[in-house]
Protein backbone atom coordinates (compact mmCIF):
# COMPACT_ATOMS: atom_id res chain seq x y z
CA UNK A 1 0.00 0.00 0.00
CA UNK A 2 3.21 2.61 0.70
CA UNK A 3 3.62 3.03 -2.71
CA UNK A 4 0.63 2.72 -4.45
CA UNK A 5 -1.68 5.20 -2.33
CA UNK A 6 -0.66 7.79 -5.16
CA UNK A 7 -2.46 5.78 -7.91
CA UNK A 8 -5.38 5.09 -5.78
CA UNK A 9 -5.69 8.99 -5.35
CA UNK A 10 -5.07 9.22 -8.93
CA UNK A 11 -8.11 6.77 -9.86
CA UNK A 12 -10.28 8.19 -7.14
CA UNK A 13 -9.84 11.53 -8.87
CA UNK A 14 -10.21 10.04 -11.99
CA UNK A 15 -13.80 8.55 -10.97
CA UNK A 16 -14.65 11.77 -9.30
CA UNK A 17 -14.20 13.42 -12.45
CA UNK A 18 -16.34 10.78 -14.83
CA UNK A 19 -19.11 11.48 -12.40
CA UNK A 20 -19.55 14.92 -12.41
CA UNK A 21 -19.61 15.03 -16.18
CA UNK A 22 -21.88 12.26 -15.74
CA UNK A 23 -24.28 14.62 -13.39
CA UNK A 24 -23.46 17.50 -15.90
CA UNK A 25 -24.57 15.48 -18.88
CA UNK A 26 -28.23 14.46 -17.03
CA UNK A 27 -31.03 15.44 -18.87
CA UNK A 28 -32.64 18.93 -17.01
CA UNK A 29 -35.72 18.38 -14.77
CA UNK A 30 -38.62 20.78 -14.81
CA UNK A 31 -38.81 22.93 -11.94
CA UNK A 32 -35.94 21.58 -10.77
CA UNK A 33 -34.60 25.43 -9.46
CA UNK A 34 -38.24 25.86 -7.77
CA UNK A 35 -41.30 27.31 -8.84
CA UNK A 36 -42.50 30.76 -7.61
CA UNK A 37 -43.95 30.76 -3.83
CA UNK A 38 -47.73 31.69 -4.30
CA UNK A 39 -47.64 33.61 -1.15
CA UNK A 40 -44.34 35.59 -1.51
CA UNK A 41 -43.20 37.58 -4.32
CA UNK A 42 -39.38 36.79 -5.09
CA UNK A 43 -39.41 33.54 -3.31
CA UNK A 44 -38.33 29.97 -4.91
CA UNK A 45 -40.53 27.02 -3.70
CA UNK A 46 -38.49 24.05 -3.97
CA UNK A 47 -39.89 21.48 -7.15
CA UNK A 48 -40.54 17.40 -7.09
CA UNK A 49 -37.15 16.44 -5.10
CA UNK A 50 -37.51 12.85 -6.28
CA UNK A 51 -37.95 13.93 -9.65
CA UNK A 52 -34.23 15.80 -8.74
CA UNK A 53 -32.72 12.60 -8.03
CA UNK A 54 -33.87 10.43 -9.92
CA UNK A 55 -31.02 10.69 -12.03
CA UNK A 56 -28.26 12.26 -10.25
CA UNK A 57 -28.92 10.66 -6.55
CA UNK A 58 -27.36 7.70 -7.13
CA UNK A 59 -24.41 9.84 -8.83
CA UNK A 60 -24.10 12.00 -5.87
CA UNK A 61 -24.10 9.23 -3.22
CA UNK A 62 -20.75 8.18 -5.23
CA UNK A 63 -19.61 11.21 -5.95
CA UNK A 64 -19.84 11.75 -1.81
CA UNK A 65 -18.38 8.44 -1.16
CA UNK A 66 -15.38 8.83 -3.40
CA UNK A 67 -14.87 12.25 -2.14
CA UNK A 68 -14.41 10.51 1.68
CA UNK A 69 -12.22 7.87 0.30
CA UNK A 70 -9.92 11.07 -1.48
CA UNK A 71 -10.14 12.77 2.23
CA UNK A 72 -8.77 9.13 3.61
CA UNK A 73 -6.34 8.66 1.45
CA UNK A 74 -4.76 12.35 1.66
CA UNK A 75 -4.39 11.60 5.29
CA UNK A 76 -2.88 8.45 4.99
CA UNK A 77 -0.12 10.15 2.15
CA UNK A 78 0.33 12.94 4.55
CA UNK A 79 2.06 9.83 7.00
CA UNK A 80 5.91 9.12 5.63
CA UNK A 81 5.76 5.81 3.71
CA UNK A 82 7.48 4.03 5.85
CA UNK A 83 5.42 4.44 8.82
CA UNK A 84 1.66 3.57 7.06
CA UNK A 85 1.92 0.09 8.47
CA UNK A 86 -1.25 -2.34 7.73
CA UNK A 87 -2.43 -1.60 11.49
CA UNK A 88 -2.26 2.15 10.36
CA UNK A 89 -4.43 1.10 7.21
CA UNK A 90 -6.64 -0.89 8.65
CA UNK A 91 -7.47 2.51 11.21
CA UNK A 92 -7.55 4.71 8.50
CA UNK A 93 -9.90 1.67 6.96
CA UNK A 94 -12.42 1.88 9.57
CA UNK A 95 -12.15 5.44 9.87
CA UNK A 96 -13.63 5.35 6.17
CA UNK A 97 -16.40 2.95 6.89
CA UNK A 98 -17.65 4.69 9.79
CA UNK A 99 -17.91 7.94 7.68
CA UNK A 100 -19.37 5.95 4.85
CA UNK A 101 -22.13 4.67 7.21
CA UNK A 102 -22.84 8.22 8.38
CA UNK A 103 -23.49 9.29 4.66
CA UNK A 104 -25.29 6.30 3.80
CA UNK A 105 -27.68 7.18 6.64
CA UNK A 106 -28.10 10.59 5.48
CA UNK A 107 -29.04 10.06 2.12
CA UNK A 108 -31.10 6.92 2.86
CA UNK A 109 -33.06 8.40 5.01
CA UNK A 110 -33.67 11.61 2.34
CA UNK A 111 -34.41 8.84 -0.11
CA UNK A 112 -36.98 7.22 2.45
CA UNK A 113 -38.52 11.32 3.36
CA UNK A 114 -39.01 11.69 -0.62
CA UNK A 115 -40.65 8.53 -1.40
CA UNK A 116 -43.02 8.48 1.67
CA UNK A 117 -43.28 12.08 2.24
CA UNK A 118 -42.94 11.90 6.27
CA UNK A 119 -40.10 11.41 8.72
CA UNK A 120 -39.70 11.45 12.28
CA UNK A 121 -37.70 14.11 14.40
CA UNK A 122 -34.41 13.18 15.80
CA UNK A 123 -33.63 15.97 18.80
CA UNK A 124 -35.18 18.44 17.08
CA UNK A 125 -34.48 18.24 13.40
CA UNK A 126 -35.69 15.58 10.80
CA UNK A 127 -33.87 12.04 10.31
CA UNK A 128 -31.86 12.96 7.12
CA UNK A 129 -31.08 16.60 8.70
CA UNK A 130 -29.88 15.28 12.26
CA UNK A 131 -27.70 13.04 10.73
CA UNK A 132 -26.26 15.97 8.34
CA UNK A 133 -25.99 17.88 11.72
CA UNK A 134 -24.71 15.35 14.18
CA UNK A 135 -23.53 12.77 12.16
CA UNK A 136 -20.98 14.83 10.15
CA UNK A 137 -18.23 16.06 12.57
CA UNK A 138 -18.91 12.68 14.44
CA UNK A 139 -17.80 10.89 11.57
CA UNK A 140 -14.25 12.86 11.20
CA UNK A 141 -13.51 12.12 15.02
CA UNK A 142 -12.28 7.96 14.45
CA UNK A 143 -9.63 10.54 11.73
CA UNK A 144 -8.98 12.90 14.45
CA UNK A 145 -8.06 10.41 17.43
CA UNK A 146 -6.03 8.51 14.65
CA UNK A 147 -4.06 11.57 14.30
CA UNK A 148 -4.14 12.77 17.86
CA UNK A 149 -3.43 9.24 19.59
CA UNK A 150 -0.94 8.12 17.00
CA UNK A 151 1.27 11.24 16.36
CA UNK A 152 4.29 10.12 18.39
CA UNK A 153 3.98 6.44 16.39
CA UNK A 154 3.11 7.50 12.58
CA UNK A 155 3.38 11.32 12.29
CA UNK A 156 6.54 12.59 14.48
CA UNK A 157 8.24 9.75 16.16
CA UNK A 158 10.93 10.02 18.83
CA UNK A 159 13.48 8.43 15.98
CA UNK A 160 12.58 12.12 14.22
CA UNK A 161 12.66 14.35 16.85
CA UNK A 162 16.24 13.29 17.27
CA UNK A 163 16.95 13.76 14.27
CA UNK A 164 15.47 17.35 13.59
CA UNK A 165 17.40 18.15 17.11
CA UNK A 166 20.77 17.30 15.75
CA UNK A 167 20.00 18.71 12.35
CA UNK A 168 19.57 22.06 14.70
CA UNK A 169 22.57 21.63 16.58
CA UNK A 170 24.63 21.01 13.16
CA UNK A 171 23.30 23.98 11.99
CA UNK A 172 23.96 26.55 15.04
CA UNK A 173 27.62 25.14 15.30
CA UNK A 174 27.88 26.09 11.42
CA UNK A 175 25.78 29.64 12.33
CA UNK A 176 28.39 30.04 15.19
CA UNK A 177 31.33 29.26 12.80
CA UNK A 178 29.72 31.59 9.70
CA UNK A 179 29.55 34.36 12.73
CA UNK A 180 33.35 33.65 14.18
CA UNK A 181 34.76 34.21 10.31
CA UNK A 182 32.49 37.75 9.57
CA UNK A 183 33.58 38.82 12.87
CA UNK A 184 37.19 37.98 12.52
CA UNK A 185 37.43 40.05 9.30
CA UNK A 186 39.45 39.13 6.68
CA UNK A 187 42.77 38.02 6.55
Amino acid sequence: MQSKLIYVIFAIVVLIAGVLIAISLAPPVANSGGIPHPDIPGMQAGGDGAARLEYIGNLAFAFQCLLLGLIVCLCGLGVSARRRSRELMIYMGSSLGFMLIVWWQMYSSHQAFLESGTTAYFMGFPIATAWQVYGTWLGAIPLILIYSMGFRKYIYTPEDEEKFDSLLAERKVAEQDQAGKQASGPQ
